[in-house]
This record gives structure tokens, C-alpha cells and sequence, in this order.
């Protein structure tokens, strides 16, 4: 098993692909002391003030004189970022080879849209009726046999009180969950007089078909559970008529996201992910990129790979207005990364945004969306959301991912109602977490199998998901919703 990881010709440092103790030999460079995995060593002398280069990119600079051998951490280094700044675009798109797409068992919706799977989803409009939603699910577990492969309740504590953009994005994102083809059937849960109204939300859904999307106003019927019960008894009735047939992989939407990233999240499983995302995207499907937060500091490996100026002007857009947020609160922009992320050996905002933006491989960016918005092109789609894993999940999921692939190099249990598939940035930590793991991509640090094997790897229990496979969120029974907040309460 090798050491230590260079991943660029041109940078100083390395990454220690486990613990390595004082006086490992490294291309020449010998550790001056222990360094934790993922951590970095110099692989020459930095001065102090002088850029420190990972991925080929400047990740910070040096706050003191580092020595080769060194370990670099936060300790000798911080990051170069601090104000605004501006964008020029610079086209450098390269379009990728088509491939023959694979193939994987799903439904086929009325509307032409695949599904990978086919359950029934309450949803409650306001968080007051959340515990009808639940009692429904749980009452009516009955109903979840033959092709009805689950039924269940998304509470959230939003739908009233709320003002301004608040409300328009809780109505977009619960609006956007109904339309998923995920959900065979939904049905839609509202009090009778919170500020997001019916009919509020019958504008939002527009068109919609009334055997797949049914309605309870509480205020305005007797016994919910009984009309809740006879309602879900035609959605499943509706549900059992589809069944799963062959589906082209073009017709897959995946969502990308990383949380508790350690040293090693940005040379296996991001970047495992990144060609994953590449062989799919060349096949006619389509990725979903989102944690706007973690993209600052590494715009140059996306921003000029939008398709056109339009594009890029979306993007510019999505990057300030959300540093923007983070003024108007009175927070600073460039962040340092969690406690955990710099345990596992993340130091500046750079460093984990290069590792981050790594999921987003090297497809032509297609088109970028607000928070709630659904996919509407091929290809690579950058999603405006926070880095908040349940949040960005859930958007994620409303812009139409059948699936979601969530990196880590910590581990975490939570889903969505999309399924959820974690992939272990470390071995350790996947051997130790087997309840939450679904996929092993520090085997490309162990030396055992490759980048590329493990995205092929990769792939094929995709099309496995998307088949029926349950992962282990699911198989857990982990799904939640969560809804980005900004504004006041009343």
C-alpha cells in the first residue's frame, strides 16, 4: 500500500493515504514527523507567504517557513481568500466522447419520465399537520405490497409564518417533491389556513393528474385518517399498475454531494464520482452539483467550462448572490472548513472546494438552476444550495434526482426520499461503518483497484440502484426532508 498520494506534477504537497510515522520516504522526501491520514506533507521548502499547491491549484498560503518533509496544516498555512471576485469568462469546454448507454430496470411514467422507483409520498404543505402524515404512513403500511415499494411521510416545520423568499422557495421545493417520478403516488396534506394556501399550491403544480396527486384540508374534513386512508388506498391502486421495464442510463439524473470529507474525499471518492459522472453524462444522462459554498475557491475548475456566456453568466450569479447571503448575515464568506473536515486533514476553503468540485469530472457545465428549480437539460447542471448535507440532499432531490451519491470520509446515516448512495472516501471507515456504506472508493488508496475501475465499479451499482437494489439508507429506513431557511418567522 503506497504512502503518500501526489496528485498534481506541480504541487508541493502530498496526501498521506494513512498514518504515516517520521521518517517514511516519499519521493525523496523524508517526514520530518508523524502525518495523520489525509493530512499533507511538503514535498519542498515553502516560504513563508508562498502559495501551498494542491490538485495543481493554490489551496493558501504559508504562515511560516515550512520545511521539506513538513506537515502542513493549519498550523503553518491559511487560506488567500477574503474579498470579492471577479469573473471573466474564458470558454474552455470539451465536449465529451459519446458512449452506448447501459441499461437499467425502472417504471415508465404516463409523461414519458423514468423512475427508479415506485412508492407512494405524503407530503405536508405546513408543519402543523405533521403528524397526520405520519399516523398515514404508519397506519397504512398495508399498502406497500406488489409494485407499491414503499409508502411514506416528509414532515417539515415550514408552510406558515413564513414571508418573501422563504415562502415562494418552501411552496417551489414541496411542489417540485410532487412532480418526482420517484412517487407513483402523492398525497399532498395542508391544515386549511397557513399562508401557503391550496390554492397557492395548486399554481405552483400547474397541471397534475388526480390519480397520481391527491389533496386533504383537514380544517374542512371530518376524520382525516379515514378520508387520508381511502385516499391511499387509490393511490396504491394507482401505483400497482406500473411495473419495471428495461430504461436506458441516458434517462438517469444523479445528484452529487460530499459531507464529514476528510483528507481523502478529494483523491478517491470525489474524484471516483467526478468519473462517474463523465461516463454517464457520455452515455446522455445527466449529473446534478450543488454546495455553492464549497465551490468558493475552486471556480477555476468549473467556471469556464460553462457552454456558453449565458451560462456562465448564471453561474457568476448563483456564486455572488450566495456570497451576498453570507454578508447580510454578517458572516465571512470564505470560511474555514468544520471541525471534522480539518481533523481529517482539510485546512483552508481552497483545499476542501478543490476536493469538492472533483464529483463535477470534467463535462461541459449544461445550465445552472436556483434552489427548487428541476433539471431542464442534458448533461452537467449546477444547482444553487447551501453545503448543509440535508438541505442540499433535498434540493437535490427536487430538481429531479432519481439517486443521490454522497461522498464521505466520516460517514453519516441520513437520506432522502431520493435513494441515497454513500461511498467511504477511506477503507477504515468503511469497514467500521458497513450499516451506512454502500460503495468503498479508498480501495483506490490502497492501491487495489483504480480511479477509473472504481467509476466503473461505481456505475454498475448505479444501474443496480436504479433497478431496485435498496441502499443502505434505505434498507435503514433514513429519510427526511429539510428546507432552506433565510428570512424572519413571524
Amino acid at each position: 500500500m503506497p504512502d503518500f498520494m501526489k496528485i498534481h506534477e506541480e504541487d508541493s504537497v502530498a496526501v498521506a493515504l494513512h498514518a504515516v510515522e517520521a521518517g517514511t520516504t516519499f519521493l525523496g522526501v523524508t517526514a520530518r514527523e508523524a502525518i495523520p491520514q489525509g493530512h499533507k506533507m511538503a514535498l519542498k521548502a515553502i516560504g513563508c507567504g508562498e502559495e501551498v499547491i494542491k490538485y495543481g491549484f493554490p489551496i493558501g498560503h504559508a504562515t511560516k517557513e515550512i520545511l521539506p518533509g513538513s506537515w502542513v496544516h493549519s498550523h503553518n498555512m491559511a487560506t488567500n481568500l477574503s474579498g470579492e471576485v471577479e469573473y471573466r469568462y474564458e470558454p474552455a469546454v470539451k465536449p465529451l466522447t459519446t458512449e452506448k448507454p447501459k441499461t437499467f430496470r425502472g417504471f415508465r411514467r404516463p409523461d414519458g419520465r423514468a423512475a427508479v422507483r415506485n412508492e407512494i409520498w405524503i407530503l405536508p404543505v405546513v408543519g402543523c399537520v405533521n403528524d397526520v402524515a405520519k399516523a398515514l404512513a404508519q397506519e397504512n403500511q398495508d399498502l406497500v405490497q406488489g409494485n407499491v415499494e414503499g409508502l411514506y411521510a416528509f414532515p417539515h416545520p415550514f408552510g406558515c409564518s413564513q414571508t418573501g423568499e422563504d415562502h415562494v422557495q418552501t411552496r417551489r421545493l414541496l411542489g417540485s417533491l410532487v412532480r418526482h417520478p420517484n412517487a407513483a403516488g402523492v398525497l399532498v396534506i395542508s391544515l386549511g389556513c397557513e399562508n401557503l394556501t391550496h390554492e397557492q399550491f395548486l399554481g405552483e403544480l400547474g397541471e397534475f393528474d388526480p390519480r397520481r396527486v391527491k389533496f386533504i384540508i383537514c380544517q374542512q374534513v371530518e376524520d382525516e385518517m379515514a378520508v387520508g386512508r381511502k385516499m391511499l388506498e387509490e393511490l396504491a391502486g394507482y401505483a400497482q399498475t406500473f411495473t419495471r421495464e428495461e430504461i436506458p442510463a441516458s434517462e438517469l439524473v444523479v445528484g452529487m454531494k460530499c459531507g464529514g470529507s476528510d483528507g481523502l474525499s478529494g483523491i478517491t471518492a470525489n474524484p471516483v464520482v467526478g468519473r462517474f459522472s463523465d461516463r454517464l453524462i457520455a452515455m446522455g444522462g445527466s449529473t446534478v452539483l450543488t454546495e455553492v459554498p464549497e465551490m468558493f475557491g475552486a471556480e477555476g475548475f468549473l467556471m469556464n467550462r460553462c457552454v456558453s456566456e449565458e451560462v456562465f453568466d448564471k453561474a457568476v450569479g448563483m456564486l455572488n448572490g450566495f456570497k451576498d447571503y453570507f454578508l447580510r448575515h454578517g458572516e465571512v464568506v470564505y470560511e474555514n472548513p468544520s471541525p471534522g473536515n480539518r481533523e481529517g486533514g482539510i485546512t483552508t476553503l481552497e483545499d476542501k472546494s478543490c476536493g469538492c468540485v472533483q464529483k463535477g469530472g470534467s463535462a461541459p457545465i449544461a445550465d445552472v438552476i436556483a434552489y427548487g428549480e428541476r433539471v431542464k437539460t442534458k448533461g452537467l447542471t449546477m444547482l444553487s444550495g447551501p453545503g448543509n448535507d440535508l438541505v442540499s440532499s433535498t434540493a437535490l432531490t427536487a430538481a429531479g434526482a432519481h439517486l443521490v451519491l454522497f461522498t464521505t470520509g466520516r460517514g453519516t446515516p441520513f437520506g432522502v426520499p431520493a435513494p441515497v448512495v454513500k461511498i467511504a472516501s477511506n477503507t477504515p471507515m468503511a469497514e467500521r461503518k458497513k450499516r451506512w456504506i454502500d460503495f468503498n472508493a479508498g480501495v483506490a488508496a490502497d492501491g487495489t483497484r483504480s480511479l477509473d475501475e472504481c467509476a466503473e465499479d461505481l456505475l454498475e451499482l448505479v444501474c443496480e440502484v436504479a433497478s431496485g437494489r435498496r441502499t443502505r439508507s434505505e434498507v435503514n429506513g433514513y429519510r427526511e426532508i429539510a428546507i432552506f431557511k433565510d428570512g424572519i418567522m413571524l
